[in-house]
């Protein structure tokens, strides 16, 4: 079956301001910021990008051509490093943007705002349009602020009794209510899987269109020539809720030889682990680049992906090569593995159930490759850009039926 037509590009004369939580790193979410900066500016002119903190740092990427605006706020002195534990001060911080964004309005009119948001960006309220309505506000959710929202996340910043622990446990009621206040800022929420969906309806009680983030599908392929070894992947920042240690003693369970690729604060203690728990098994890689990253996916035996994740860019990367993905049977990589398939998902976040897994993966690696190809084109860039532009029209069209 061929794709849908493309969807109708936007008209060059329409305005759109981007906005996003905060432009310190390169991830997933910056990823996405990207495609959709370079999305709208194949017809229309780069316009301005808000943003809670900014590093300042190029990023190689279309998002450069964008005239970026930070809040005073965020500039203070080591806001950047601090940046998470500064929660109190994002409403502060998303009301001074606002200000921006409707003084830059007021001298010249903008027809839409698109924010990316995990954390507190969603809440920025859009200016008034001459005929009193507000420019619509278009939200690609990766998830509602997860230190706040999630159990899971904040058990992990409440260990050790940190600071920040305890000022979530003061400051995290008000906030929620907050940010559940200025959902009503936002005209449409596109979520990044049914994970995040699900996330949207239970902190915002909105619903929203799913569009899979982008995967860059075709620079990740197979190799035909390439020899698959029987070693394990794993591609991830070393940090505590990415759940390395779990591969780590999955591999000496198994007595399997386990790549990871990443780096992180937690080096030094999973350098530990691997002594402890599967000594002589484990390359830590570091930080790789494309090039050496889609080697790795195409020798690879599996990718073991054992956190919890919004949606999963990583697994859908190695997929696209054609390496199976054995994940946790929970948040996006419900979208990504066909468990029996395309991977294996299992339910305890316990090395043995790792093992497990790995144990039921289909036998037949070819086939298994096809599957895993075929089953990646679903989340092609392409396929976001048409979505992308789709979901940008009817929230245009849904502003001049509305006038707002």
């Amino acid at each position: 079956m061929n794709d849908p037509a493309p969807a109708r590009a936007l008209s060059p004369d329409t305005r759109v301001a981007l906005a996003h939580d905060w432009l310190c790193t390169w991830r997933g979410g910056e990823m996405v910021l990207a495609r959709i900066a370079s999305l709208v500016e194949r017809t229309t002119t780069p316009g301005s990008l808000y943003t809670m903190f900014d590093a300042g740092k190029p990023t190689a990427s279309p998002i450069d051509r964008w005239n970026r605006v930070g809040s005073s706020l965020g500039g203070l002195p080591g806001a950047i490093r601090l940046r998470r534990g500064l929660l109190p001060l994002y409403p502060a911080i998303v009301a001074s943007l606002s200000k921006c964004l409707a003084s830059d309005h007021a001298r010249e009119p903008i027809d839409l705002v698109i924010s990316t948001s995990s954390a507190a960006i969603k809440g920025l309220a859009t200016p008034t349009r001459a005929d009193g309505s507000r420019v619509p506000h278009l939200c690609y959710c990766h998830s509602p602020a997860r230190y706040v929202w999630s159990d899971v996340v904040r058990k992990e910043y409440g260990a050790g009794g940190s600071a920040m622990a305890a000022g979530l446990a003061i400051y995290a009621p008000i906030f929620k209510r907050w940010d559940r206040r200025t959902a009503s800022n936002v005209t449409h929420f596109l979520a990044n899987s049914t994970h995040t969906a699900s996330l949207i309806r239970e902190a915002y009680g909105r619903e929203s269109k799913i569009v899979f983030p982008p995967v860059r599908t075709t620079y990740f392929t197979p190799d035909p020539d390439a020899i698959r070894s029987d070693k394990w992947l794993i591609v991830a920042s070393l940090e505590p809720y990415k759940r390395v240690d779990l591969a780590i003693k999955a591999a000496g369970l198994a007595k399997r030889h386990l790549t990871i690729a990443g780096a992180g604060s937690m080096r030094l203690k999973l350098e530990s682990v691997a002594r402890d728990h599967a000594p002589g098994l484990v390359n830590f890689e570091g930080r790789v680049d494309d090039d050496r990253l889609r080697t790795l996916y195409r020798n690879a035996a599996l990718l073991l992906f054992p956190q919890i994740e919004d949606f999963g860019i990583i697994a859908c990367e190695a997929m696209a090569c054609g390496t199976p993905v054995v994940a946790r049977r929970a948040g996006g990589a419900l979208d990504i593995v066909r468990d029996g398939v395309t991977g294996a998902l299992f339910d305890e976040p316990t090395p043995e159930a790792i093992v497990e897994a790995v144990g039921r993966l289909p036998r037949d690696r070819r086939a298994t490759s096809e599957s895993c190809e075929k089953f990646a084109a679903r989340f092609a860039e392409d396929r976001f850009d048409r979505q992308m532009l789709e979901a940008i029209n009817a929230c245009l069209a849904s502003g001049d039926e509305s006038g707002g």
